[in-house]
């Protein structure tokens, strides 16, 4: 292999001007040699099974003002909702007899949802035997230890840009210090941590993107989402343009070189802008569907960016396209949760 012992070295510094230099380099070959690399990698790592993930959007209501987000706070031409947690939960029974292994509740940050409503949902679902995730942002410590307690498995929490000044600018009224506490309280916790972050922001530069991607190295996640930018028309950074796929494919293969051990998605952002995008993403190191099985009358209206993709179809529709893609891809539906594996350094893998 050509990158990856690089990006392995346990010199954080060696590996920092790595992937300076291949962020850089636009080269079209450069970018195929990184996904043809981190395919392999992710073989030798976590196997050719694809782990599929039912996502439930159960509220796009948000106490934050972030500058990017379609639910920010200051959209007032969003119709918002919030799902009742009973409908939540047989959503999720349903998701769980239809096949999916995991369940992920995600919302904005909407803390009309407390501690023990959180805890009671996750009860139910886990009586199912599924893999509990949760996305619902910035809480008080006690509720991540309630729901912990209740049975959740994984928490999704993404930093978004290691660099403080971009993330301030971007999240009026928090800060980055904030989020990163969390995840180390999330860890600290036992679960199965995920972060990541977006390709594209303006104002990242290339040596943003290489700090973002140390910041994963450094937090040992068990799961890590990268995708790209895109602009919602109702937030102030409207009119910027959107993250490159090109791009987000490259950062998608670095990450897997960097972070071999983890649970990659091919996202739904990846897939909004480009229609093979997950077909891009399982063939250059992800191993990770999640298909939105949010009731349609809600779905259309978790619009975090436009044009989302799988607004339309019926939960059962999208699981099936979901297996018939990993199944053209001569890979098959992973038959277990897909537990993360925390790794620690040194980071070469003991043959």
């Amino acid at each position: 292999m050509r990158y990856y012992p690089l990006l392995q070295d346990p010199n954080e510094a060696v590996v920092k001007q790595q992937l300076n230099s291949l962020l850089a380099d636009n080269r079209p070959g450069v970018l195929e040699d990184l996904r043809l690399e981190a395919d392999e990698v992710r073989r030798q790592w976590v196997g050719d099974a694809v782990h599929v993930r039912g996502i439930i959007e159960f509220s796009n209501c948000c106490i934050r003002s972030c500058r990017y987000c379609g639910l920010n706070r200051f959209n007032d031409q969003l119709r918002r909702y919030r799902m009742p947690p009973d409908e939540i939960v047989d959503t999720a029974l349903k998701a769980a007899a239809m096949g999916f292994k995991t369940i992920v509740l995600q919302s904005g940050d909407d803390f009309f949802y407390t501690r023990e409503m959180i805890a009671d949902m996750v009860r139910e679902i886990k009586k199912t035997g599924v893999a509990v995730t949760l996305a619902v942002g910035e809480r008080p410590g006690e509720d991540y230890r309630a729901w912990r307690e209740a049975g959740a498995d994984r928490y999704l929490l993404k930093f978004e840009t290691s660099d403080s000044g971009l993330y301030n600018r971007l999240h009026p009224g928090t800060s980055l210090d904030i989020r990163l506490q969390c995840l180390r309280d999330l860890r600290s916790l036992g679960y199965q941590v995920g972060s990541g972050f977006m390709i594209g922001l303006p104002g990242q530069t290339p040596e943003i993107l290489a700090s973002d991607l140390m910041l994963m190295r450094s937090l040992q996640l068990e799961m890590a989402g990268v995708g790209p930018f895109i602009p919602h028309p109702a937030t102030p950074l409207g009119l910027e343009p959107a993250g490159e796929v090109a791009l987000a494919l490259r950062v998608l293969a670095l990450s897997r070189l960097v972070l071999p051990w983890a649970h990659l998605p091919a996202t739904t952002a990846l897939s909004s802008l480009d229609k093979d995008g997950r077909r891009l993403g399982l063939t250059g190191g992800a191993n990770v569907l999640m298909p939105n099985i949010t009731p349609p009358e809600y779905r259309k209206l978790y619009e975090i960016y436009p044009h989302k993709a799988e607004v339309t179809d019926s939960p059962r529709e999208l699981y099936q396209a979901t297996l018939d893609l990993i199944h053209e891809l001569g890979r098959d539906e992973a038959a277990d949760p897909g537990h993360g594996l925390p790794r620690t350094t040194p980071f070469i893998r003991e043959e």
